[in-house]
């Protein structure tokens, strides 16, 4: 038999899935909006932001040291010990706005080198890998959901992700891998399925979504060497639809993978500056499609842990601990990175090899969901992140 997944696919319309059925949306908190930006594969924090100013960074980053920001072609000052990597044109923008921050040498708890247990973590909010079934994200949505019985949340990815998974409804919406369906055939399914309400009404659904959404690339298009990017940029454009449709939802989640740079991880250019350089024009889009609903928004860009401070013999990096985050939108307080940072100084890094972590994902995470979206902090500390009290909210980072 035909699945209900199956009919959907062969709509050449963007897939559907909820935990429950219907794609109506619900607003959680008022307008305002937070899109989670996951960064699948692990990615190089002192090439997001490097810290130029530490004495050690050129002599233990070897060839991987990014030129000063004196050089032209060098970082993009930040102040005088970071500075942001030149393909993160359109961030450094927002920083000199005052609307981005970067929080340097963090991680979640997490503390081994498994991509799939990292990314276990960062999105349960747990302590041990396997321990939560669910992710803290849809956690948190028992308290917007109270206010409706609709959903607030959308992953803009084929599978729901982790970290939107629980008994919380969400939804999932992804562009189709199929030749859209011309309107004949359209029509005819509309007929076939006019006396049944399930089918009926997920065409409806997938119809709607994929209005919101706008065009995507062609199946051809989404193939061949760059077209992740070019997919993400489209993604983030489809996000900021979706959060300013009437009744849209609140929250959003989009993935980007190809971060793990074992051989030849490039500098200014490469494969990293590449990817880098994908995930600005999608934060880009995303905030040119908010408009004005940038205003209300943040967005945190995380990964599931860092990588090795020196280069590895492939003239790439492998995988380590601490690295940076990105949190920006116009509800963003920026303009500022923040860091307690731990040095570069052999005795100063972790296991000899990775940036000491001294900061944790959760404070991030909890600072975002306890001021921007206003959830109370005893639920986030009882039901969201249990057993974190050591990892305190940041205080100031959302605009008051």
């Amino acid at each position: 038999m035909i699945s209900r997944r199956d009919v959907l696919k062969s709509l050449g319309v963007g897939a559907v899935a909820s935990s429950v059925p219907g794609v109506a949306f619900a607003n959680g908190s008022g307008d305002t909006k937070f899109v989670l930006v996951v960064l699948r594969g692990a990615v190089d924090g002192l090439a997001i932001a490097a810290p130029y100013g530490d004495g050690n960074y050129r002599s233990v980053r070897g060839e991987l040291a990014i030129p000063d920001p004196a050089n032209s072609d060098g970082l993009l000052k930040l102040d005088g010990m970071f500075g942001l990597h030149p393909a993160l044109p359109n961030v450094y923008r927002s920083y000199l706005d005052g609307e981005a921050a970067v929080i340097h040498a963090i991680a979640s708890p997490y503390r081994e080198r498994s991509h799939f247990d990292g990314q276990d973590l960062l999105e349960s909010g747990g302590t041990k890998v396997g321990a939560m079934r669910d992710g803290w994200l849809n956690r948190a949505l028992s308290s917007l959901d109270s206010k409706s019985g609709e959903e607030a949340a959308i992953a803009l990815a084929p599978n729901t992700p982790l970290v939107l998974r629980g008994p919380n409804s969400v939804t999932s919406w992804a562009p189709s891998k199929l030749p859209d369906a011309d309107d004949g055939t359209l029509e005819r399914l509309q007929r076939l399925y006019a006396d049944d309400e399930f089918f009926a009404s997920r065409l409806q659904q997938a119809l709607h979504s994929q209005e919101i959404a706008g065009d995507q690339m062609s199946p051809s298009e989404t193939r061949g060497r760059g077209s992740e990017g070019k997919q993400f940029a489209e993604l983030m454009s489809s996000a900021a639809r979706f959060l300013t449709a009437d009744g849209g939802p609140a929250i959003a989640v989009v993935e980007l993978g190809g971060w793990d740079t074992h051989a030849n991880q490039g500098t200014i250019n490469g494969s990293l500056a590449n990817r880098l350089g994908s995930l600005d024009t999608g934060l880009k889009n995303l905030r040119n499609g908010l408009g004005d609903a940038w205003k209300q928004t943040a967005v945190a860009v995380v990964t599931e842990f860092g990588r090795t401070v020196r280069v590895n013999g492939t003239r790439g990096t492998d995988h380590g601990t601490g690295t940076a985050a990105l949190l920006l939108g116009g509800a963003v307080n920026g303009g500022r990175v923040i860091a307690d940072w731990p040095g570069l100084a052999d005795s100063n890094l972790y296991s000899g090899r990775d940036l000491m972590p001294t900061s944790d994902l959760r404070s991030l995470f909890k600072t975002v969901l306890a001021e921007h979206l206003e959830i109370s902090l005893a639920h986030i500390e009882r039901e969201v992140f249990p057993d974190s009290a050591a990892a305190q909210p940041m205080q100031g980072l959302i605009k008051t």
